[in-house]
């Protein structure tokens, strides 16, 4: 049997795991696949830094070219896997050739999810996942005058933000009674609905498109809407046909275990396509993040080399936005209390929020001492924080952890 590791997708959780095998002691053959032609490069910036001309495409990478041949990771950018055979071992790519593998890992990452509107096809509607993307974006938003983003979610609010820093006239269309409804509190919402309103963007909540055509986007009321560029900012949807096709057990992403074992026990697979137990809501889920896509990755490398360990890492986000970071750790989801710590009106302040008086997560804008402070007492057990203390703003968060 071949001692072959074979990675399938080259973004953050790949490029962790060929690291992370050589570091737990694997000196067998690594193979990383990825579609892109360019290794494994950030993410974040694409939307933000990168997209403004702050940030050079030279420091996009991950790691230098050199990193994996001295590694002896065996780089195979530019193809795609097509099939998985987890009886003959085998995967094949789109150039014909057929790979073995002793374990295989799956780090599929997600696709953007594109709506069902009228003229949603049109040449000057973009997405934002790929590099190849931001470029095209970022050229276009060169040339256009207008600009409408449709969703107010995390991608949605920083391309936003981006275009309007650079003198673009925006709208964020936002099918939802709030922006980023799915990830943060209400009082959070509302502070970036008026952040982006008072930088001058027009933002339409409870927004319903008709059409999209060639300069303007037509809303169901008749009202039009300058659109010389629309970006799409609609969410995101797990990659996960290859596994579907292989006969692993998927919803919502790949269905893997506290070791990030999949249902086929030599298939592991990490980052954003991987639904897991989260041991902070005790219920399964999904994670887009960075952090979630490096620590399940360090998992999953323990896995393949047979030194197994839970994961159990904090979940934790960020998004920056004009002048505002938003850090969020935890998962607010289902909680029943909130209370705030600092005053909303200084741009400076955090949300904790608990369920049944046990602290689940917190929202810290321009806050950066509440974040790490709510990251460390997530990370244990007890979470010995009540909400009284942690709305005090004299209570030393220390003290909780």
């Amino acid at each position: 049997m071949s001692d072959q590791i074979i990675i399938i997708g080259a973004g953050q959780a790949g490029a962790q795991l060929a690291d992370s095998l050589r570091r737990e002691g694997h000196d067998g053959p690594v193979t990383l696949v990825g579609a892109e032609n360019e290794p494994p490069y950030q993410r974040p910036p694409l939307s933000k830094a990168y997209l403004l001309g702050e940030m050079d495409e030279a420091r996009l990478p991950l790691r230098p070219y050199s990193f994996y041949e001295q590694r002896n990771i065996i780089p195979r950018f530019g193809v795609s896997a097509i099939a998985i055979d987890p009886a003959a071992r085998t995967v094949t790519l789109d150039t014909g050739e057929t790979l073995s593998y002793g374990k295989l890992a799956l780090c599929l990452g997600t696709a953007v999810r594109i709506p069902p509107i009228r003229g949603v096809d049109r040449p000057h509607v973009l997405t934002l996942r790929t590099l190849e993307d931001s470029q095209r974006l970022k050229a276009a938003i060169d040339k256009a005058r207008s600009v409408a983003v449709i969703g107010g979610g995390f991608i949605g609010l920083e391309v936003a933000a981006t275009a309007r820093k650079l003198g673009k006239t925006v709208t964020i269309l936002e099918a939802l009674d709030r922006v980023m409804k799915r990830a943060v509190s209400e009082p959070v919402s509302r502070f970036f609905e008026n952040l982006h309103r008072d930088k001058g963007s027009q933002l339409i909540l409870d927004a319903r498109i008709a059409e999209i055509l060639p300069d303007t986007i037509a809303m169901t009321d008749s009202t039009e809407i300058p659109a010389e560029l629309v970006v799409l900012g609609t969410g995101v949807s797990p990659v996960d046909d290859l596994a579907q096709a292989a006969g692993l057990e998927c919803d919502n992403g790949i269905i893997v275990d506290e070791y990030c074992r999949t249902s086929d026990p030599d298939i592991v697979a990490a980052g954003d396509c991987a639904n897991h137990p989260n041991f902070l809501t005790g219920e399964r889920l999904r994670l887009e993040s960075v952090q979630n896509a490096i620590d399940e990755a360090k998992i999953a490398a323990k896995t393949l080399t047979g030194s197994l360990d839970i994961y159990k890492a904090v979940p934790w986000f960020w998004s920056d936005q004009f002048d505002i970071k938003l850090q969020m750790a935890g998962l607010s989801g289902g909680c029943d209390e909130a209370v705030t710590r600092g005053d909303p009106a200084s741009r400076s302040f955090s949300i904790f929020y608990f369920r049944d008086g046990l602290m689940m997560a917190a929202d810290s804008i321009n806050a950066p001492a509440d974040h790490m402070a709510a990251r460390r007492i997530l990370a244990n057990e007890a979470r010995a924080i009540t909400p009284q203390q942690a709305a005090d703003p004299a209570y030393d968060l220390k003290q909780a952890f």
